[in-house]
């Protein structure tokens, strides 16, 4: 049988947990650092679902404040360089379709 560490365990989502405010923070966090999704998605071993429910706020909503805070302290030479802003970008045009147009 082969034995896996736990690196490797939550690459291949064995062990999967339910992510908590402390991880929400984390993930706000890495989020500014351009830590990308599929590596952010790895490291907490959840779906890609799970990270944008916390970007758009519809988990821990209080996260994103909490982060902003602590990446003050971590990393104060990177606060005039990061956007700390996220929205959601709809996917249905306003307006109707370009079927109208003809």
């Amino acid at each position: 049988m082969l034995a896996l560490d736990h690196s490797e365990s939550v690459v291949f989502g064995v062990g999967r947990r339910a992510l908590t405010e402390a991880d929400a923070v984390e993930i706000w966090i890495a989020r500014w650092l351009r830590i990308r999704r599929k590596d952010l998605v790895a490291r907490y071993g959840c779906d890609s679902r799970r990270l944008y429910e916390i970007w758009w706020g519809d988990r821990f909503p209080a996260s994103r404040e909490k982060a902003m805070q602590l990446f003050e302290q971590r990393y104060p030479g990177l606060i005039d360089r990061t956007h700390f802003g996220y929205r959601r970008i709809p996917r249905k045009v306003a307006g109707g379709d370009q079927l109208a147009l003809l």
